[in-house]
Protein backbone atom coordinates (compact mmCIF):
# COMPACT_ATOMS: atom_id res chain seq x y z
CA UNK A 1 0.00 0.00 0.00
CA UNK A 2 1.16 3.53 -0.66
CA UNK A 3 2.83 4.81 2.52
CA UNK A 4 1.00 8.13 2.35
CA UNK A 5 -2.35 6.40 2.07
CA UNK A 6 -1.29 4.09 4.91
CA UNK A 7 -0.47 7.14 7.09
CA UNK A 8 -3.84 8.72 6.32
CA UNK A 9 -5.83 5.52 6.89
CA UNK A 10 -3.97 4.55 10.07
CA UNK A 11 -4.65 7.92 11.66
CA UNK A 12 -8.22 7.95 10.31
CA UNK A 13 -8.71 4.60 12.07
CA UNK A 14 -7.46 6.16 15.31
CA UNK A 15 -9.74 9.14 14.77
CA UNK A 16 -12.84 7.09 14.03
CA UNK A 17 -12.30 4.63 16.91
CA UNK A 18 -11.75 7.18 19.63
CA UNK A 19 -14.24 9.14 21.64
CA UNK A 20 -13.34 11.63 24.33
CA UNK A 21 -10.67 13.81 22.82
CA UNK A 22 -6.92 13.79 22.54
CA UNK A 23 -6.05 12.00 25.76
CA UNK A 24 -8.45 9.15 24.99
CA UNK A 25 -6.58 8.65 21.69
CA UNK A 26 -3.23 8.08 23.38
CA UNK A 27 -3.55 4.32 24.04
CA UNK A 28 -4.87 3.72 20.52
CA UNK A 29 -2.06 5.82 19.03
CA UNK A 30 0.43 3.77 21.03
CA UNK A 31 -1.00 0.48 19.77
CA UNK A 32 -1.23 1.56 16.12
CA UNK A 33 1.96 3.61 15.79
CA UNK A 34 4.36 1.76 18.08
CA UNK A 35 3.13 -1.82 18.28
CA UNK A 36 1.57 -2.36 14.84
CA UNK A 37 3.40 0.01 12.49
CA UNK A 38 6.72 0.61 14.26
CA UNK A 39 6.71 4.26 13.19
CA UNK A 40 7.90 5.37 16.64
CA UNK A 41 9.19 3.86 19.87
CA UNK A 42 7.43 4.17 23.22
CA UNK A 43 10.03 6.75 24.26
CA UNK A 44 9.55 8.82 21.10
CA UNK A 45 5.78 8.69 21.51
CA UNK A 46 6.12 9.87 25.10
CA UNK A 47 8.28 12.76 23.87
CA UNK A 48 5.69 13.62 21.22
CA UNK A 49 2.96 13.64 23.88
CA UNK A 50 5.04 16.00 26.01
CA UNK A 51 5.78 18.34 23.10
CA UNK A 52 2.17 18.07 21.94
CA UNK A 53 1.02 19.17 25.38
CA UNK A 54 3.25 22.26 25.23
CA UNK A 55 2.29 23.37 21.75
CA UNK A 56 -0.98 25.02 20.76
CA UNK A 57 -3.72 22.65 19.67
CA UNK A 58 -5.02 19.24 20.58
CA UNK A 59 -2.42 16.78 21.89
CA UNK A 60 -3.49 13.92 19.59
CA UNK A 61 -3.45 16.15 16.51
CA UNK A 62 -0.02 17.49 17.42
CA UNK A 63 1.24 13.97 18.07
CA UNK A 64 -0.11 12.73 14.71
CA UNK A 65 1.64 15.63 12.99
CA UNK A 66 4.95 14.84 14.70
CA UNK A 67 4.75 11.13 13.84
CA UNK A 68 3.75 11.73 10.23
CA UNK A 69 6.52 14.31 9.84
CA UNK A 70 9.12 12.02 11.40
CA UNK A 71 8.10 9.20 9.10
CA UNK A 72 7.51 11.00 5.78
CA UNK A 73 8.36 14.68 6.20
CA UNK A 74 5.91 17.53 5.65
CA UNK A 75 3.52 15.54 3.42
CA UNK A 76 3.46 12.77 6.04
CA UNK A 77 2.69 15.26 8.81
CA UNK A 78 -0.14 16.78 6.80
CA UNK A 79 -1.68 13.43 5.85
CA UNK A 80 -1.42 12.00 9.38
CA UNK A 81 -3.10 15.13 10.74
CA UNK A 82 -5.83 15.09 8.10
CA UNK A 83 -6.40 11.39 8.68
CA UNK A 84 -6.83 11.92 12.42
CA UNK A 85 -9.30 14.81 12.14
CA UNK A 86 -11.26 13.69 9.06
CA UNK A 87 -13.56 11.22 10.88
CA UNK A 88 -14.28 13.81 13.57
CA UNK A 89 -15.19 16.46 11.01
CA UNK A 90 -17.62 14.08 9.32
CA UNK A 91 -19.15 12.84 12.60
CA UNK A 92 -19.46 16.31 14.13
CA UNK A 93 -21.13 17.63 11.01
CA UNK A 94 -23.69 14.81 11.03
CA UNK A 95 -24.27 15.00 14.80
CA UNK A 96 -24.63 18.79 14.73
CA UNK A 97 -27.31 18.46 12.10
CA UNK A 98 -29.40 16.15 14.30
CA UNK A 99 -28.33 16.68 17.94
CA UNK A 100 -30.60 19.66 18.48
CA UNK A 101 -33.55 17.34 17.96
CA UNK A 102 -32.30 14.68 20.42
CA UNK A 103 -30.16 16.52 23.00
CA UNK A 104 -32.82 16.37 25.71
CA UNK A 105 -33.60 12.68 25.18
CA UNK A 106 -32.91 10.59 28.30
CA UNK A 107 -31.36 7.94 26.04
CA UNK A 108 -28.88 10.41 24.59
CA UNK A 109 -28.06 11.82 28.04
CA UNK A 110 -27.41 8.32 29.44
CA UNK A 111 -25.36 7.35 26.38
CA UNK A 112 -23.13 10.40 26.88
CA UNK A 113 -22.77 9.57 30.58
CA UNK A 114 -21.59 6.07 29.63
CA UNK A 115 -19.16 7.40 27.05
CA UNK A 116 -17.67 9.86 29.58
CA UNK A 117 -17.09 7.05 32.10
CA UNK A 118 -15.40 4.93 29.44
CA UNK A 119 -13.19 7.85 28.37
CA UNK A 120 -11.97 8.26 31.96
CA UNK A 121 -10.79 4.65 31.94
CA UNK A 122 -9.06 5.08 28.57
CA UNK A 123 -7.23 8.16 29.82
CA UNK A 124 -6.23 6.38 33.03
CA UNK A 125 -4.84 3.45 31.00
CA UNK A 126 -2.82 5.85 28.86
CA UNK A 127 -1.39 7.48 31.98
CA UNK A 128 -0.41 4.11 33.48
CA UNK A 129 1.35 3.05 30.25
CA UNK A 130 3.19 6.36 29.99
CA UNK A 131 4.18 6.23 33.64
CA UNK A 132 5.68 2.75 33.26
CA UNK A 133 7.90 3.82 30.37
CA UNK A 134 8.76 7.27 31.73
CA UNK A 135 9.39 6.86 35.45
CA UNK A 136 12.57 4.81 35.14
CA UNK A 137 14.67 5.98 38.08
CA UNK A 138 14.48 7.87 41.40
CA UNK A 139 14.87 11.40 39.94
CA UNK A 140 12.10 10.64 37.44
CA UNK A 141 9.87 9.29 40.24
CA UNK A 142 10.42 12.44 42.29
CA UNK A 143 9.71 14.62 39.25
CA UNK A 144 6.56 12.56 38.57
CA UNK A 145 5.30 13.07 42.12
CA UNK A 146 6.09 16.81 42.18
CA UNK A 147 4.50 17.27 38.76
CA UNK A 148 1.38 15.46 39.92
CA UNK A 149 1.11 17.75 42.95
CA UNK A 150 1.69 20.91 40.90
CA UNK A 151 -0.93 19.89 38.39
CA UNK A 152 -3.60 18.15 40.47
CA UNK A 153 -3.43 20.18 43.67
CA UNK A 154 -2.29 23.64 42.61
CA UNK A 155 -3.56 23.69 39.01
CA UNK A 156 -0.29 24.84 37.43
CA UNK A 157 -0.43 24.98 33.61
CA UNK A 158 0.67 21.72 31.95
CA UNK A 159 2.79 23.71 29.48
CA UNK A 160 4.71 25.35 32.33
CA UNK A 161 5.16 22.00 34.08
CA UNK A 162 6.44 20.25 30.94
CA UNK A 163 8.87 23.06 30.14
CA UNK A 164 10.15 23.12 33.73
CA UNK A 165 10.50 19.33 33.73
CA UNK A 166 12.48 19.53 30.49
CA UNK A 167 14.85 22.06 32.03
CA UNK A 168 15.21 19.92 35.17
CA UNK A 169 15.91 16.83 33.02
CA UNK A 170 18.57 18.74 31.12
CA UNK A 171 20.17 19.98 34.34
CA UNK A 172 20.18 16.43 35.78
CA UNK A 173 21.82 15.16 32.58
CA UNK A 174 24.52 17.87 32.75
CA UNK A 175 25.19 17.08 36.42
CA UNK A 176 25.46 13.36 35.62
CA UNK A 177 27.88 14.07 32.77
CA UNK A 178 29.98 16.29 35.01
CA UNK A 179 30.23 13.45 37.54
CA UNK A 180 31.15 11.01 34.78
CA UNK A 181 27.91 9.00 34.88
CA UNK A 182 26.54 7.53 31.66
CA UNK A 183 22.99 8.76 32.35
Amino acid sequence: MNIYLDLFLTFAKVGVCTFGGGYAMLPILQREVVEKKGWATDEELTDYYAIGQCTPGVIAVNTATFIGHKYKGIPGGILATLGLVFPSIVMITVIAAFLKNFADSPYVIHAFNGVRACVCVLIFNAVVKLQKSSVIDTPAAILFFVTFLLSAIWGISPAVIVLAAGVIGLVLKLIAEKRGDKA
